[in-house]
């Protein structure tokens, strides 16, 4: 007998004002939620010159992972010097996207040890919300 597996969508939740302090350390590991925080800021500064600082948003996603995102209402250009990619996104798909560069980094600096592993197990757990983004193809054109 086979058994078909219905495909769930993954959805992402907003961390509320007295969770946050909770969830750098959850995603990243208390030893790396200070450099991966800083990665994906750096990121951001790097893809975008619109990019100023300022609040952010943090986002658990109901597969497991996680991103950070600008708290903007205004789409962001984002240029990837690696990949030639330019274009406009939303400041949540640019968050996405640094988010998931930072994620590679870090998990590139720490490879080999369970930490690694894990932040591996979440970059592929945010790409899968990239996917069914409504920037999904924008997404992977900017990381691709």
């Amino acid at each position: 007998m086979t058994e078909i597996q219905e495909q769930v969508p993954v959805s992402a939740s907003l961390v509320a004002e007295d969770n946050r302090l909770d969830f750098l350390p959850t995603s990243f590991t208390p030893r790396l939620m200070m450099h991966g925080e800083a990665l994906v800021y750096a990121w951001m500064d790097r893809l975008s010159e619109d990019y100023k600082g300022g609040y952010w948003h943090f986002y658990t996603l109901s597969n497991g992972g996680f991103y950070l995102a600008p708290a903007l209402d205004s789409p962001m250009r984002v240029a990837v010097a690696g990949n030639w990619f330019e274009g406009e996104l939303s400041a949540d798909a640019a968050g996405i996207v640094a988010t998931l560069f930072a994620l590679c980094q870090l998990a590139a600096d720490v490879q080999g040890t369970d930490a690694g592993d894990l932040l591996i197990d979440r970059y592929y757990f945010l790409r899968d919300f990239a996917a069914e983004h409504a920037e999904g193809p924008a997404i992977f054109r900017a990381i691709d």
